[in-house]
């Protein structure tokens, strides 16, 4: 009989092997959708992969379920079958799934601690979402990052919008070519960055300095805050620095996504 230090030992030892590390980044790098459309339309954009296809005992037969169901043979996708309590645990959206759920390998999606690992050479730029809980607004600033000069886009689990069909829709399927970086607290991945030397700065109507006369000259985080409150306490207190978008007419401030698409598009200089 093995002790039970011993066996404590052997698990953390197995926990720090190469091979548990790398089947735990390939598990964190996976994205969970649901939904019979949004499943169906991610299995049919080339820049996806499905890695599992998940599906409840319950279906009824349909037409979007054997295609999806072909697909995933096609591509050589395990498919798992649950009752509707162990689905909802996987989609966390019982009301919505539909009974479909799919883990995603996409290129772009990683935890934060895997970019930071690896991060581009240069000065890279990262979206960091504060509470962003409007769909279609996570939806657009994901488009624009993905159309502009963004590195990633730290989206945290918990506190705003989750990925669901609203946000694939207003992505216009740019969600899974997107540098999505996931993290469980925001604050905690700002820590990060800002440990590995970046500069953080939370957009605010109230700050000194404008996001045209901003000359980063190393890796920049820009904090995106909630559509009615702004960037939080807690938030802006790992930022140090703070940037506003100037406004005219008596203008207070700009929707978020709006935001976003400025500084997608920043010139660099």
């Amino acid at each position: 009989m093995v002790s039970s230090d011993n066996s404590s030992q052997d698990s953390l030892e197995r926990k720090d092997s190469p091979e548990y590390r790398a089947k735990k980044q390939f598990f964190d790098a996976l994205l969970t959708v649901y939904g019979r459309k949004p499943v169906l339309e991610a299995l049919r954009d080339p820049a996806v992969k499905l890695f599992r296809l998940h599906l409840a005992e319950s279906n009824k037969p349909a037409g979007i379920l054997d295609e999806i169901i072909a697909i995933a043979r096609t591509q050589g996708a395990e498919i798992r079958y649950h009752d509707r309590k162990a689905l909802s645990r996987i989609s966390k959206n019982s009301k919505q799934d539909q009974g479909v759920a799919a883990d995603l390998e996409c290129a772009g999606y990683q935890s934060f601690q895997q970019f930071l690992e690896q991060p581009p050479a240069g000065a890279y730029r990262i979206l960091a979402l504060d509470r962003i809980t409007n769909p279609q607004n996570l939806g657009m600033i994901i488009r624009s990052a993905c159309a502009g000069q963004i590195d990633g886009i730290l989206l945290p689990e918990k506190g705003g919008a989750q990925i669901d069909s609203l946000v694939i829709k207003a992505s216009a399927g740019t969600l899974f070519k997107a540098p999505i970086l996931r993290c469980p607290q925001l604050n905690q991945a700002l820590e990060a960055f800002r440990a590995a030397g970046a500069d953080v700065c939370a957009l605010s109507s109230h700050a000194p300095q404008t996001l045209g006369d901003f000359r980063p000259g190393k890796p920049c985080v820009y904090v995106l805050g909630n559509e009615t409150e702004g960037v939080s306490k807690e938030t802006a207190q790992q930022c140090n620095r703070q940037l506003r978008i100037p406004m005219n007419n008596g203008v207070e401030s700009l929707n978020v996504a709006v935001t976003a698409a400025l500084i997608a598009f920043q010139p660099q200089l």
